[in-house]
């Protein structure tokens, strides 16, 4: 098959020493390979700069801190954000248990409403329902279009006064369908409303700016990005930040201790940063920034566009295949084979020198909806390129071919 001629090229693959000849990677919606700029600065970070941040006084310490607090800045930048408003967690999941946990309890009630979509990942379900268990809170889903976006028509209708948080994906991370986050945001802000925007699978491909979105908060992880896993960010208006209470109490996060006079806390983001963080983490994170930025995202983005296209056209072709979701997805393509279970495919494929994810996908509401146990998901990135494609549609085929 030929590839179309409009994908644009991003000669990039020999930058990943994790993805050898042959080997065709497709699950970048879970877990981004890394570049080698994000394993050196990782491996320099460990192996010569090492040590602890805020607290010595002696020069290496000094400059690791000034190294911490440059990948806030550097990941602050990647969504348009002041790095005041920046606090790194261990990832979007956690970012999004944060808010729950501190200004979920601080502002929710009983009786008070809390507005989410049908295709959310659990990571921004759950927390709210675990929210909503302590606060008499009750939670509203807003339905999706035919073609797998959020019925912005469906939350204009719904939304009212009794709603205090709105919280929804930027990207699904099923069927790559992007949000109005401006015009959802807009719409929270006229209830009175606040809005989190779960932006892991935006992040990585679209050209993110806080301010001109409109959003309160913003969550999204590092290894989605290019960078190692266990570190993420919650990026939030800081007059929210400096009204919220911690969410976990140590070192680093106080002003002063008394055991007779109680505790004092630091100034966010500080605040909320318990403990000694995952130093190395954020430096990478910072080294996966920084080669987004020279990459360019909407590079990448118009990259991935024209490999979606490339798949869903040649996918389309195969008989009793189903496709999800629209034809501009980020990135993403999910689909299902009449009569074989999506693990059996992702087994076939994975013979074929094909990873792909099939599951749920943490997204089992979604699930339901669509009337299935799972789906097949191929996710595209910067190094992808058309042979990945060919691979994927040559193994469906052969799925074919073993199950009649």
């Amino acid at each position: 098959m030929n590839a179309p001629a409009n994908i644009a090229p991003l000669d990039v693959k020999a930058q990943f020493p994790g993805i050898p000849e042959g080997w065709h990677y497709l699950d970048s919606a879970a877990t981004a390979q890394k570049p080698q700029a994000v394993i050196d600065a990782i491996t320099n970070a460990y192996a010569h700069d090492y040590a602890t941040v805020h607290r010595g006084v002696y020069e290496r310490s000094a400059a690791m801190t000034r190294s911490y607090e440059a990948a806030r800045a550097a990941v602050a930048g990647l969504v348009g954000g002041d790095p005041e408003g920046l606090v790194f967690t261990r990832g979007a999941t956690e970012a999004i248990n944060l808010v729950a946990a501190s200004w979920g309890e601080a502002n929710l009630n009983e009786g008070d409403r809390i507005l989410l979509s049908r295709l959310e990942h659990h990571s921004n379900i759950v927390p709210w329902q675990m929210l909503a268990e302590r606060t008499g809170a009750v939670i509203d889903v807003c339905p999706i279009t035919a073609d797998g976006r959020i019925d912005l028509s469906a939350l204009e209708e719904m939304l009212s006064e009794h709603h205090k948080l709105v919280a929804l994906s930027h990207v699904s991370n099923v069927f790559g369908s992007t949000l109005d986050v401006r015009a959802a945001a807009d719409m929270a802000h006229k209830v009175g409303a606040k809005i989190l925007i779960d932006g892991c699978q935006a992040v990585p491909r679209l050209d993110v700016d806080v301010a001109a979105l409109g959003v309160d908060f913003y969550a999204f992880s590092a290894h989605k990005c290019y960078g190692p896993t266990g570190v993420g960010a919650l990026w939030a208006q800081p007059g929210l930040l400096d009204h919220m209470p911690p969410y976990q109490g140590g070192g680093a996060m106080i002003d002063r201790v008394s055991l007779e006079d109680g505790t004092t806390y630091a100034p966010a983001p500080a605040r909320f940063e318990a403990g000694t963080p995952h130093i190395v983490g954020a430096v990478g994170f910072h080294a996966a920034a920084d080669w987004l930025s020279s990459l360019g995202r909407e590079a990448i983005h118009n990259h991935e566009l024209g490999l979606v296209a490339f798949a869903r056209e040649e996918l389309s072709k195969i008989d009793g295949l189903t496709l999800y979701g629209p034809d501009d997805s980020a990135g993403i393509v999910s689909f299902n084979m009449d009569g074989v279970h999506g693990h059996d495919v992702a087994t076939i494929l994975d013979d074929a020198g094909v990873a792909v994810r099939a599951g749920h996908h943490c997204a089992q509401p979604l699930m339901d909806y669509l009337g299935v146990s799972a789906t097949v998901r191929a996710s595209f990135a910067a190094h992808s390129d058309p042979s990945d494609v060919s691979a994927l549609v040559e193994g469906i085929y052969k799925v074919k071919r073993i199950f009649g």
